[in-house]
This record gives C-alpha cells, structure tokens and sequence, in this order.
C-alpha cells in the first residue's frame, strides 16, 4: 500500500506542477455554474435542491475527465519514462493503482470545490443534506469509473490526442447506455441486449444516487465496473511495456 501511496503522491504533484489542475478545476467550476443556474433554470425551478448539478455531471465528467487520463500512460510511452517507472520496485498493478488514486483525488478536490453551491442552496432554503451527500457520492464513483477507462485507453498508445478521443468514445457508449433513443433501438433489433445495455449504464446507476438512495447492489457495480477496467489497463502496460 505505501508503494501506492508514494505513486499517488507523485501523480497527484505532477498535476498542480503544471497548468492541467487549475485549467481543469476553473473550466469544472465554470461549466457547472453555468450549467446548474442557467441552463439548469435553477430560480425558474422554485426548488431547493442540486438537481440541476448533478443532471449535468456525468456529461461534464464525460468530456473533462479523459483530458485528465490521457497523460497517465500516454505521455509516459512518449517520453520513454515508462521503461523507468516499471524497473522500480513496484508491480505493473502498483502503478496502475497509484496513478489511478492520484486522478481521483484530484477530481474529488475538484468536487469539493463547488461546496459553494452546497452553501447557497441552503441559503435559499432547506434542501435535504442527505440527498445532496448522496449525489456527490455518485459523482465521486461516476468520476471514478470514467477515469478507469480513460486510464485503460491511455495505456493503448503514446498520442495523447487518440487516448482523449478513446476515453471521450468508450464514456460516452456507457453514458448514453440506458437512454431511450439506445434502448428502444437495442429492442427493436438485438432485444437480448437491450436490458444489459440498462444494466451497465454508468448514467442509470448514477440516478439513484441523486435521488438519495445507496444501495449495496450500486456501490458493487461500481467497484466491479473500475476493478475491470483497472484490470485491463494492467493487462494493457504488461503487454506493450516493451513498445
């Protein structure tokens, strides 16, 4: 664990070390705040509560969160820094672990930053905490499981460009999974898939969250869902670390 921890450590500095992290967060606050009081109709709605916040996150996430990723393995290939990385006294499933955590924490600090939307709903008036603590859970996992993926997608090449557009397209396939427009097609002409399609949307397990409810059977999806693509990011580096 201490191995993990120290390349969790140096991840997370290498991205306050350049401009990622505060573009990043400022873009994040920018786009929700926007998102959440304007395109949300927050006052037109007369309700409080961070419905509009959390409606908008999973699409924010889907184009942020692969900018974030597309360096962690891609720019480690390009630069020939890979090779020392893996000769350290660490195991390719470290690493993995360790530059994963180190994305996640920095998008949990930039989660925790928008606590001034917290603070302003109750301000307005007497939202329910539970379902507000509820649904930053769901976007701290959402977050999560669109890291692994950007992670996994990283690992396939040295072009940062190709690892955005790969993590933004294989996001975007398990955040539109349960929608109508996919469902109905699903059932139309592969009706076998249809309701697998619903089960592995990263969208569909998220509403619960925002509705107040944690259920056992959700949180296993998600540690399932990122233990699968972390799995597969260190099949990835253990098959090309010689590329």
């Amino acid at each position: 664990m201490r191995t993990i921890l120290v390349v969790a450590r140096r991840e997370l500095g290498a991205y306050f070390a350049t401009p990622v992290a505060p573009v990043f967060i400022v873009i994040f606050l920018a786009l929700q705040g926007v998102l959440t009081f304007n395109l949300g109709n927050f006052f037109e709605r007369n309700q409080a509560d961070l419905a509009p916040f959390f409606n908008f996150i999973p699409w924010v996430f889907l184009l942020l969160v692969p900018a974030i990723t597309m360096r962690l393995w891609a720019e480690e290939r390009r630069l020939g820094t890979i090779e020392l990385l893996l000769t350290l006294p660490i195991t390719q499933a470290q690493a993995v672990l360790g530059k994963f955590l180190a994305a996640w924490a920095f998008c949990a600090i930039a989660l925790a930053l928008t606590f001034p939307f917290v603070l302003t709903i109750n301000y307005l008036g007497r939202p329910d905490n539970g379902v507000i603590a509820s649904g930053y859970l769901g976007a701290l996992l959402v977050a999560g499981a669109f890291l692994s993926i950007g992670a996994a997608m990283s690992a396939t090449t040295k072009n940062q460009v190709i690892a955005f557009v790969l993590g933004v397209a294989v996001c975007f396939v398990f955040a539109v999974a349960s929608y109508p427009l996919v469902t109905d097609f699903l059932t139309r002409n592969v009706p076998a898939l249809a309701e697998t399609a619903r089960r592995l949307s990263v969208s569909e397990r998220f509403l619960a969250f925002t509705r107040g409810v944690i259920s056992l059977r959700d949180l296993l999806y998600f540690a399932s869902f990122i233990g699968f693509w972390l799995y597969l990011n260190t099949v990835i580096v253990e098959h090309r670390k010689a590329d």
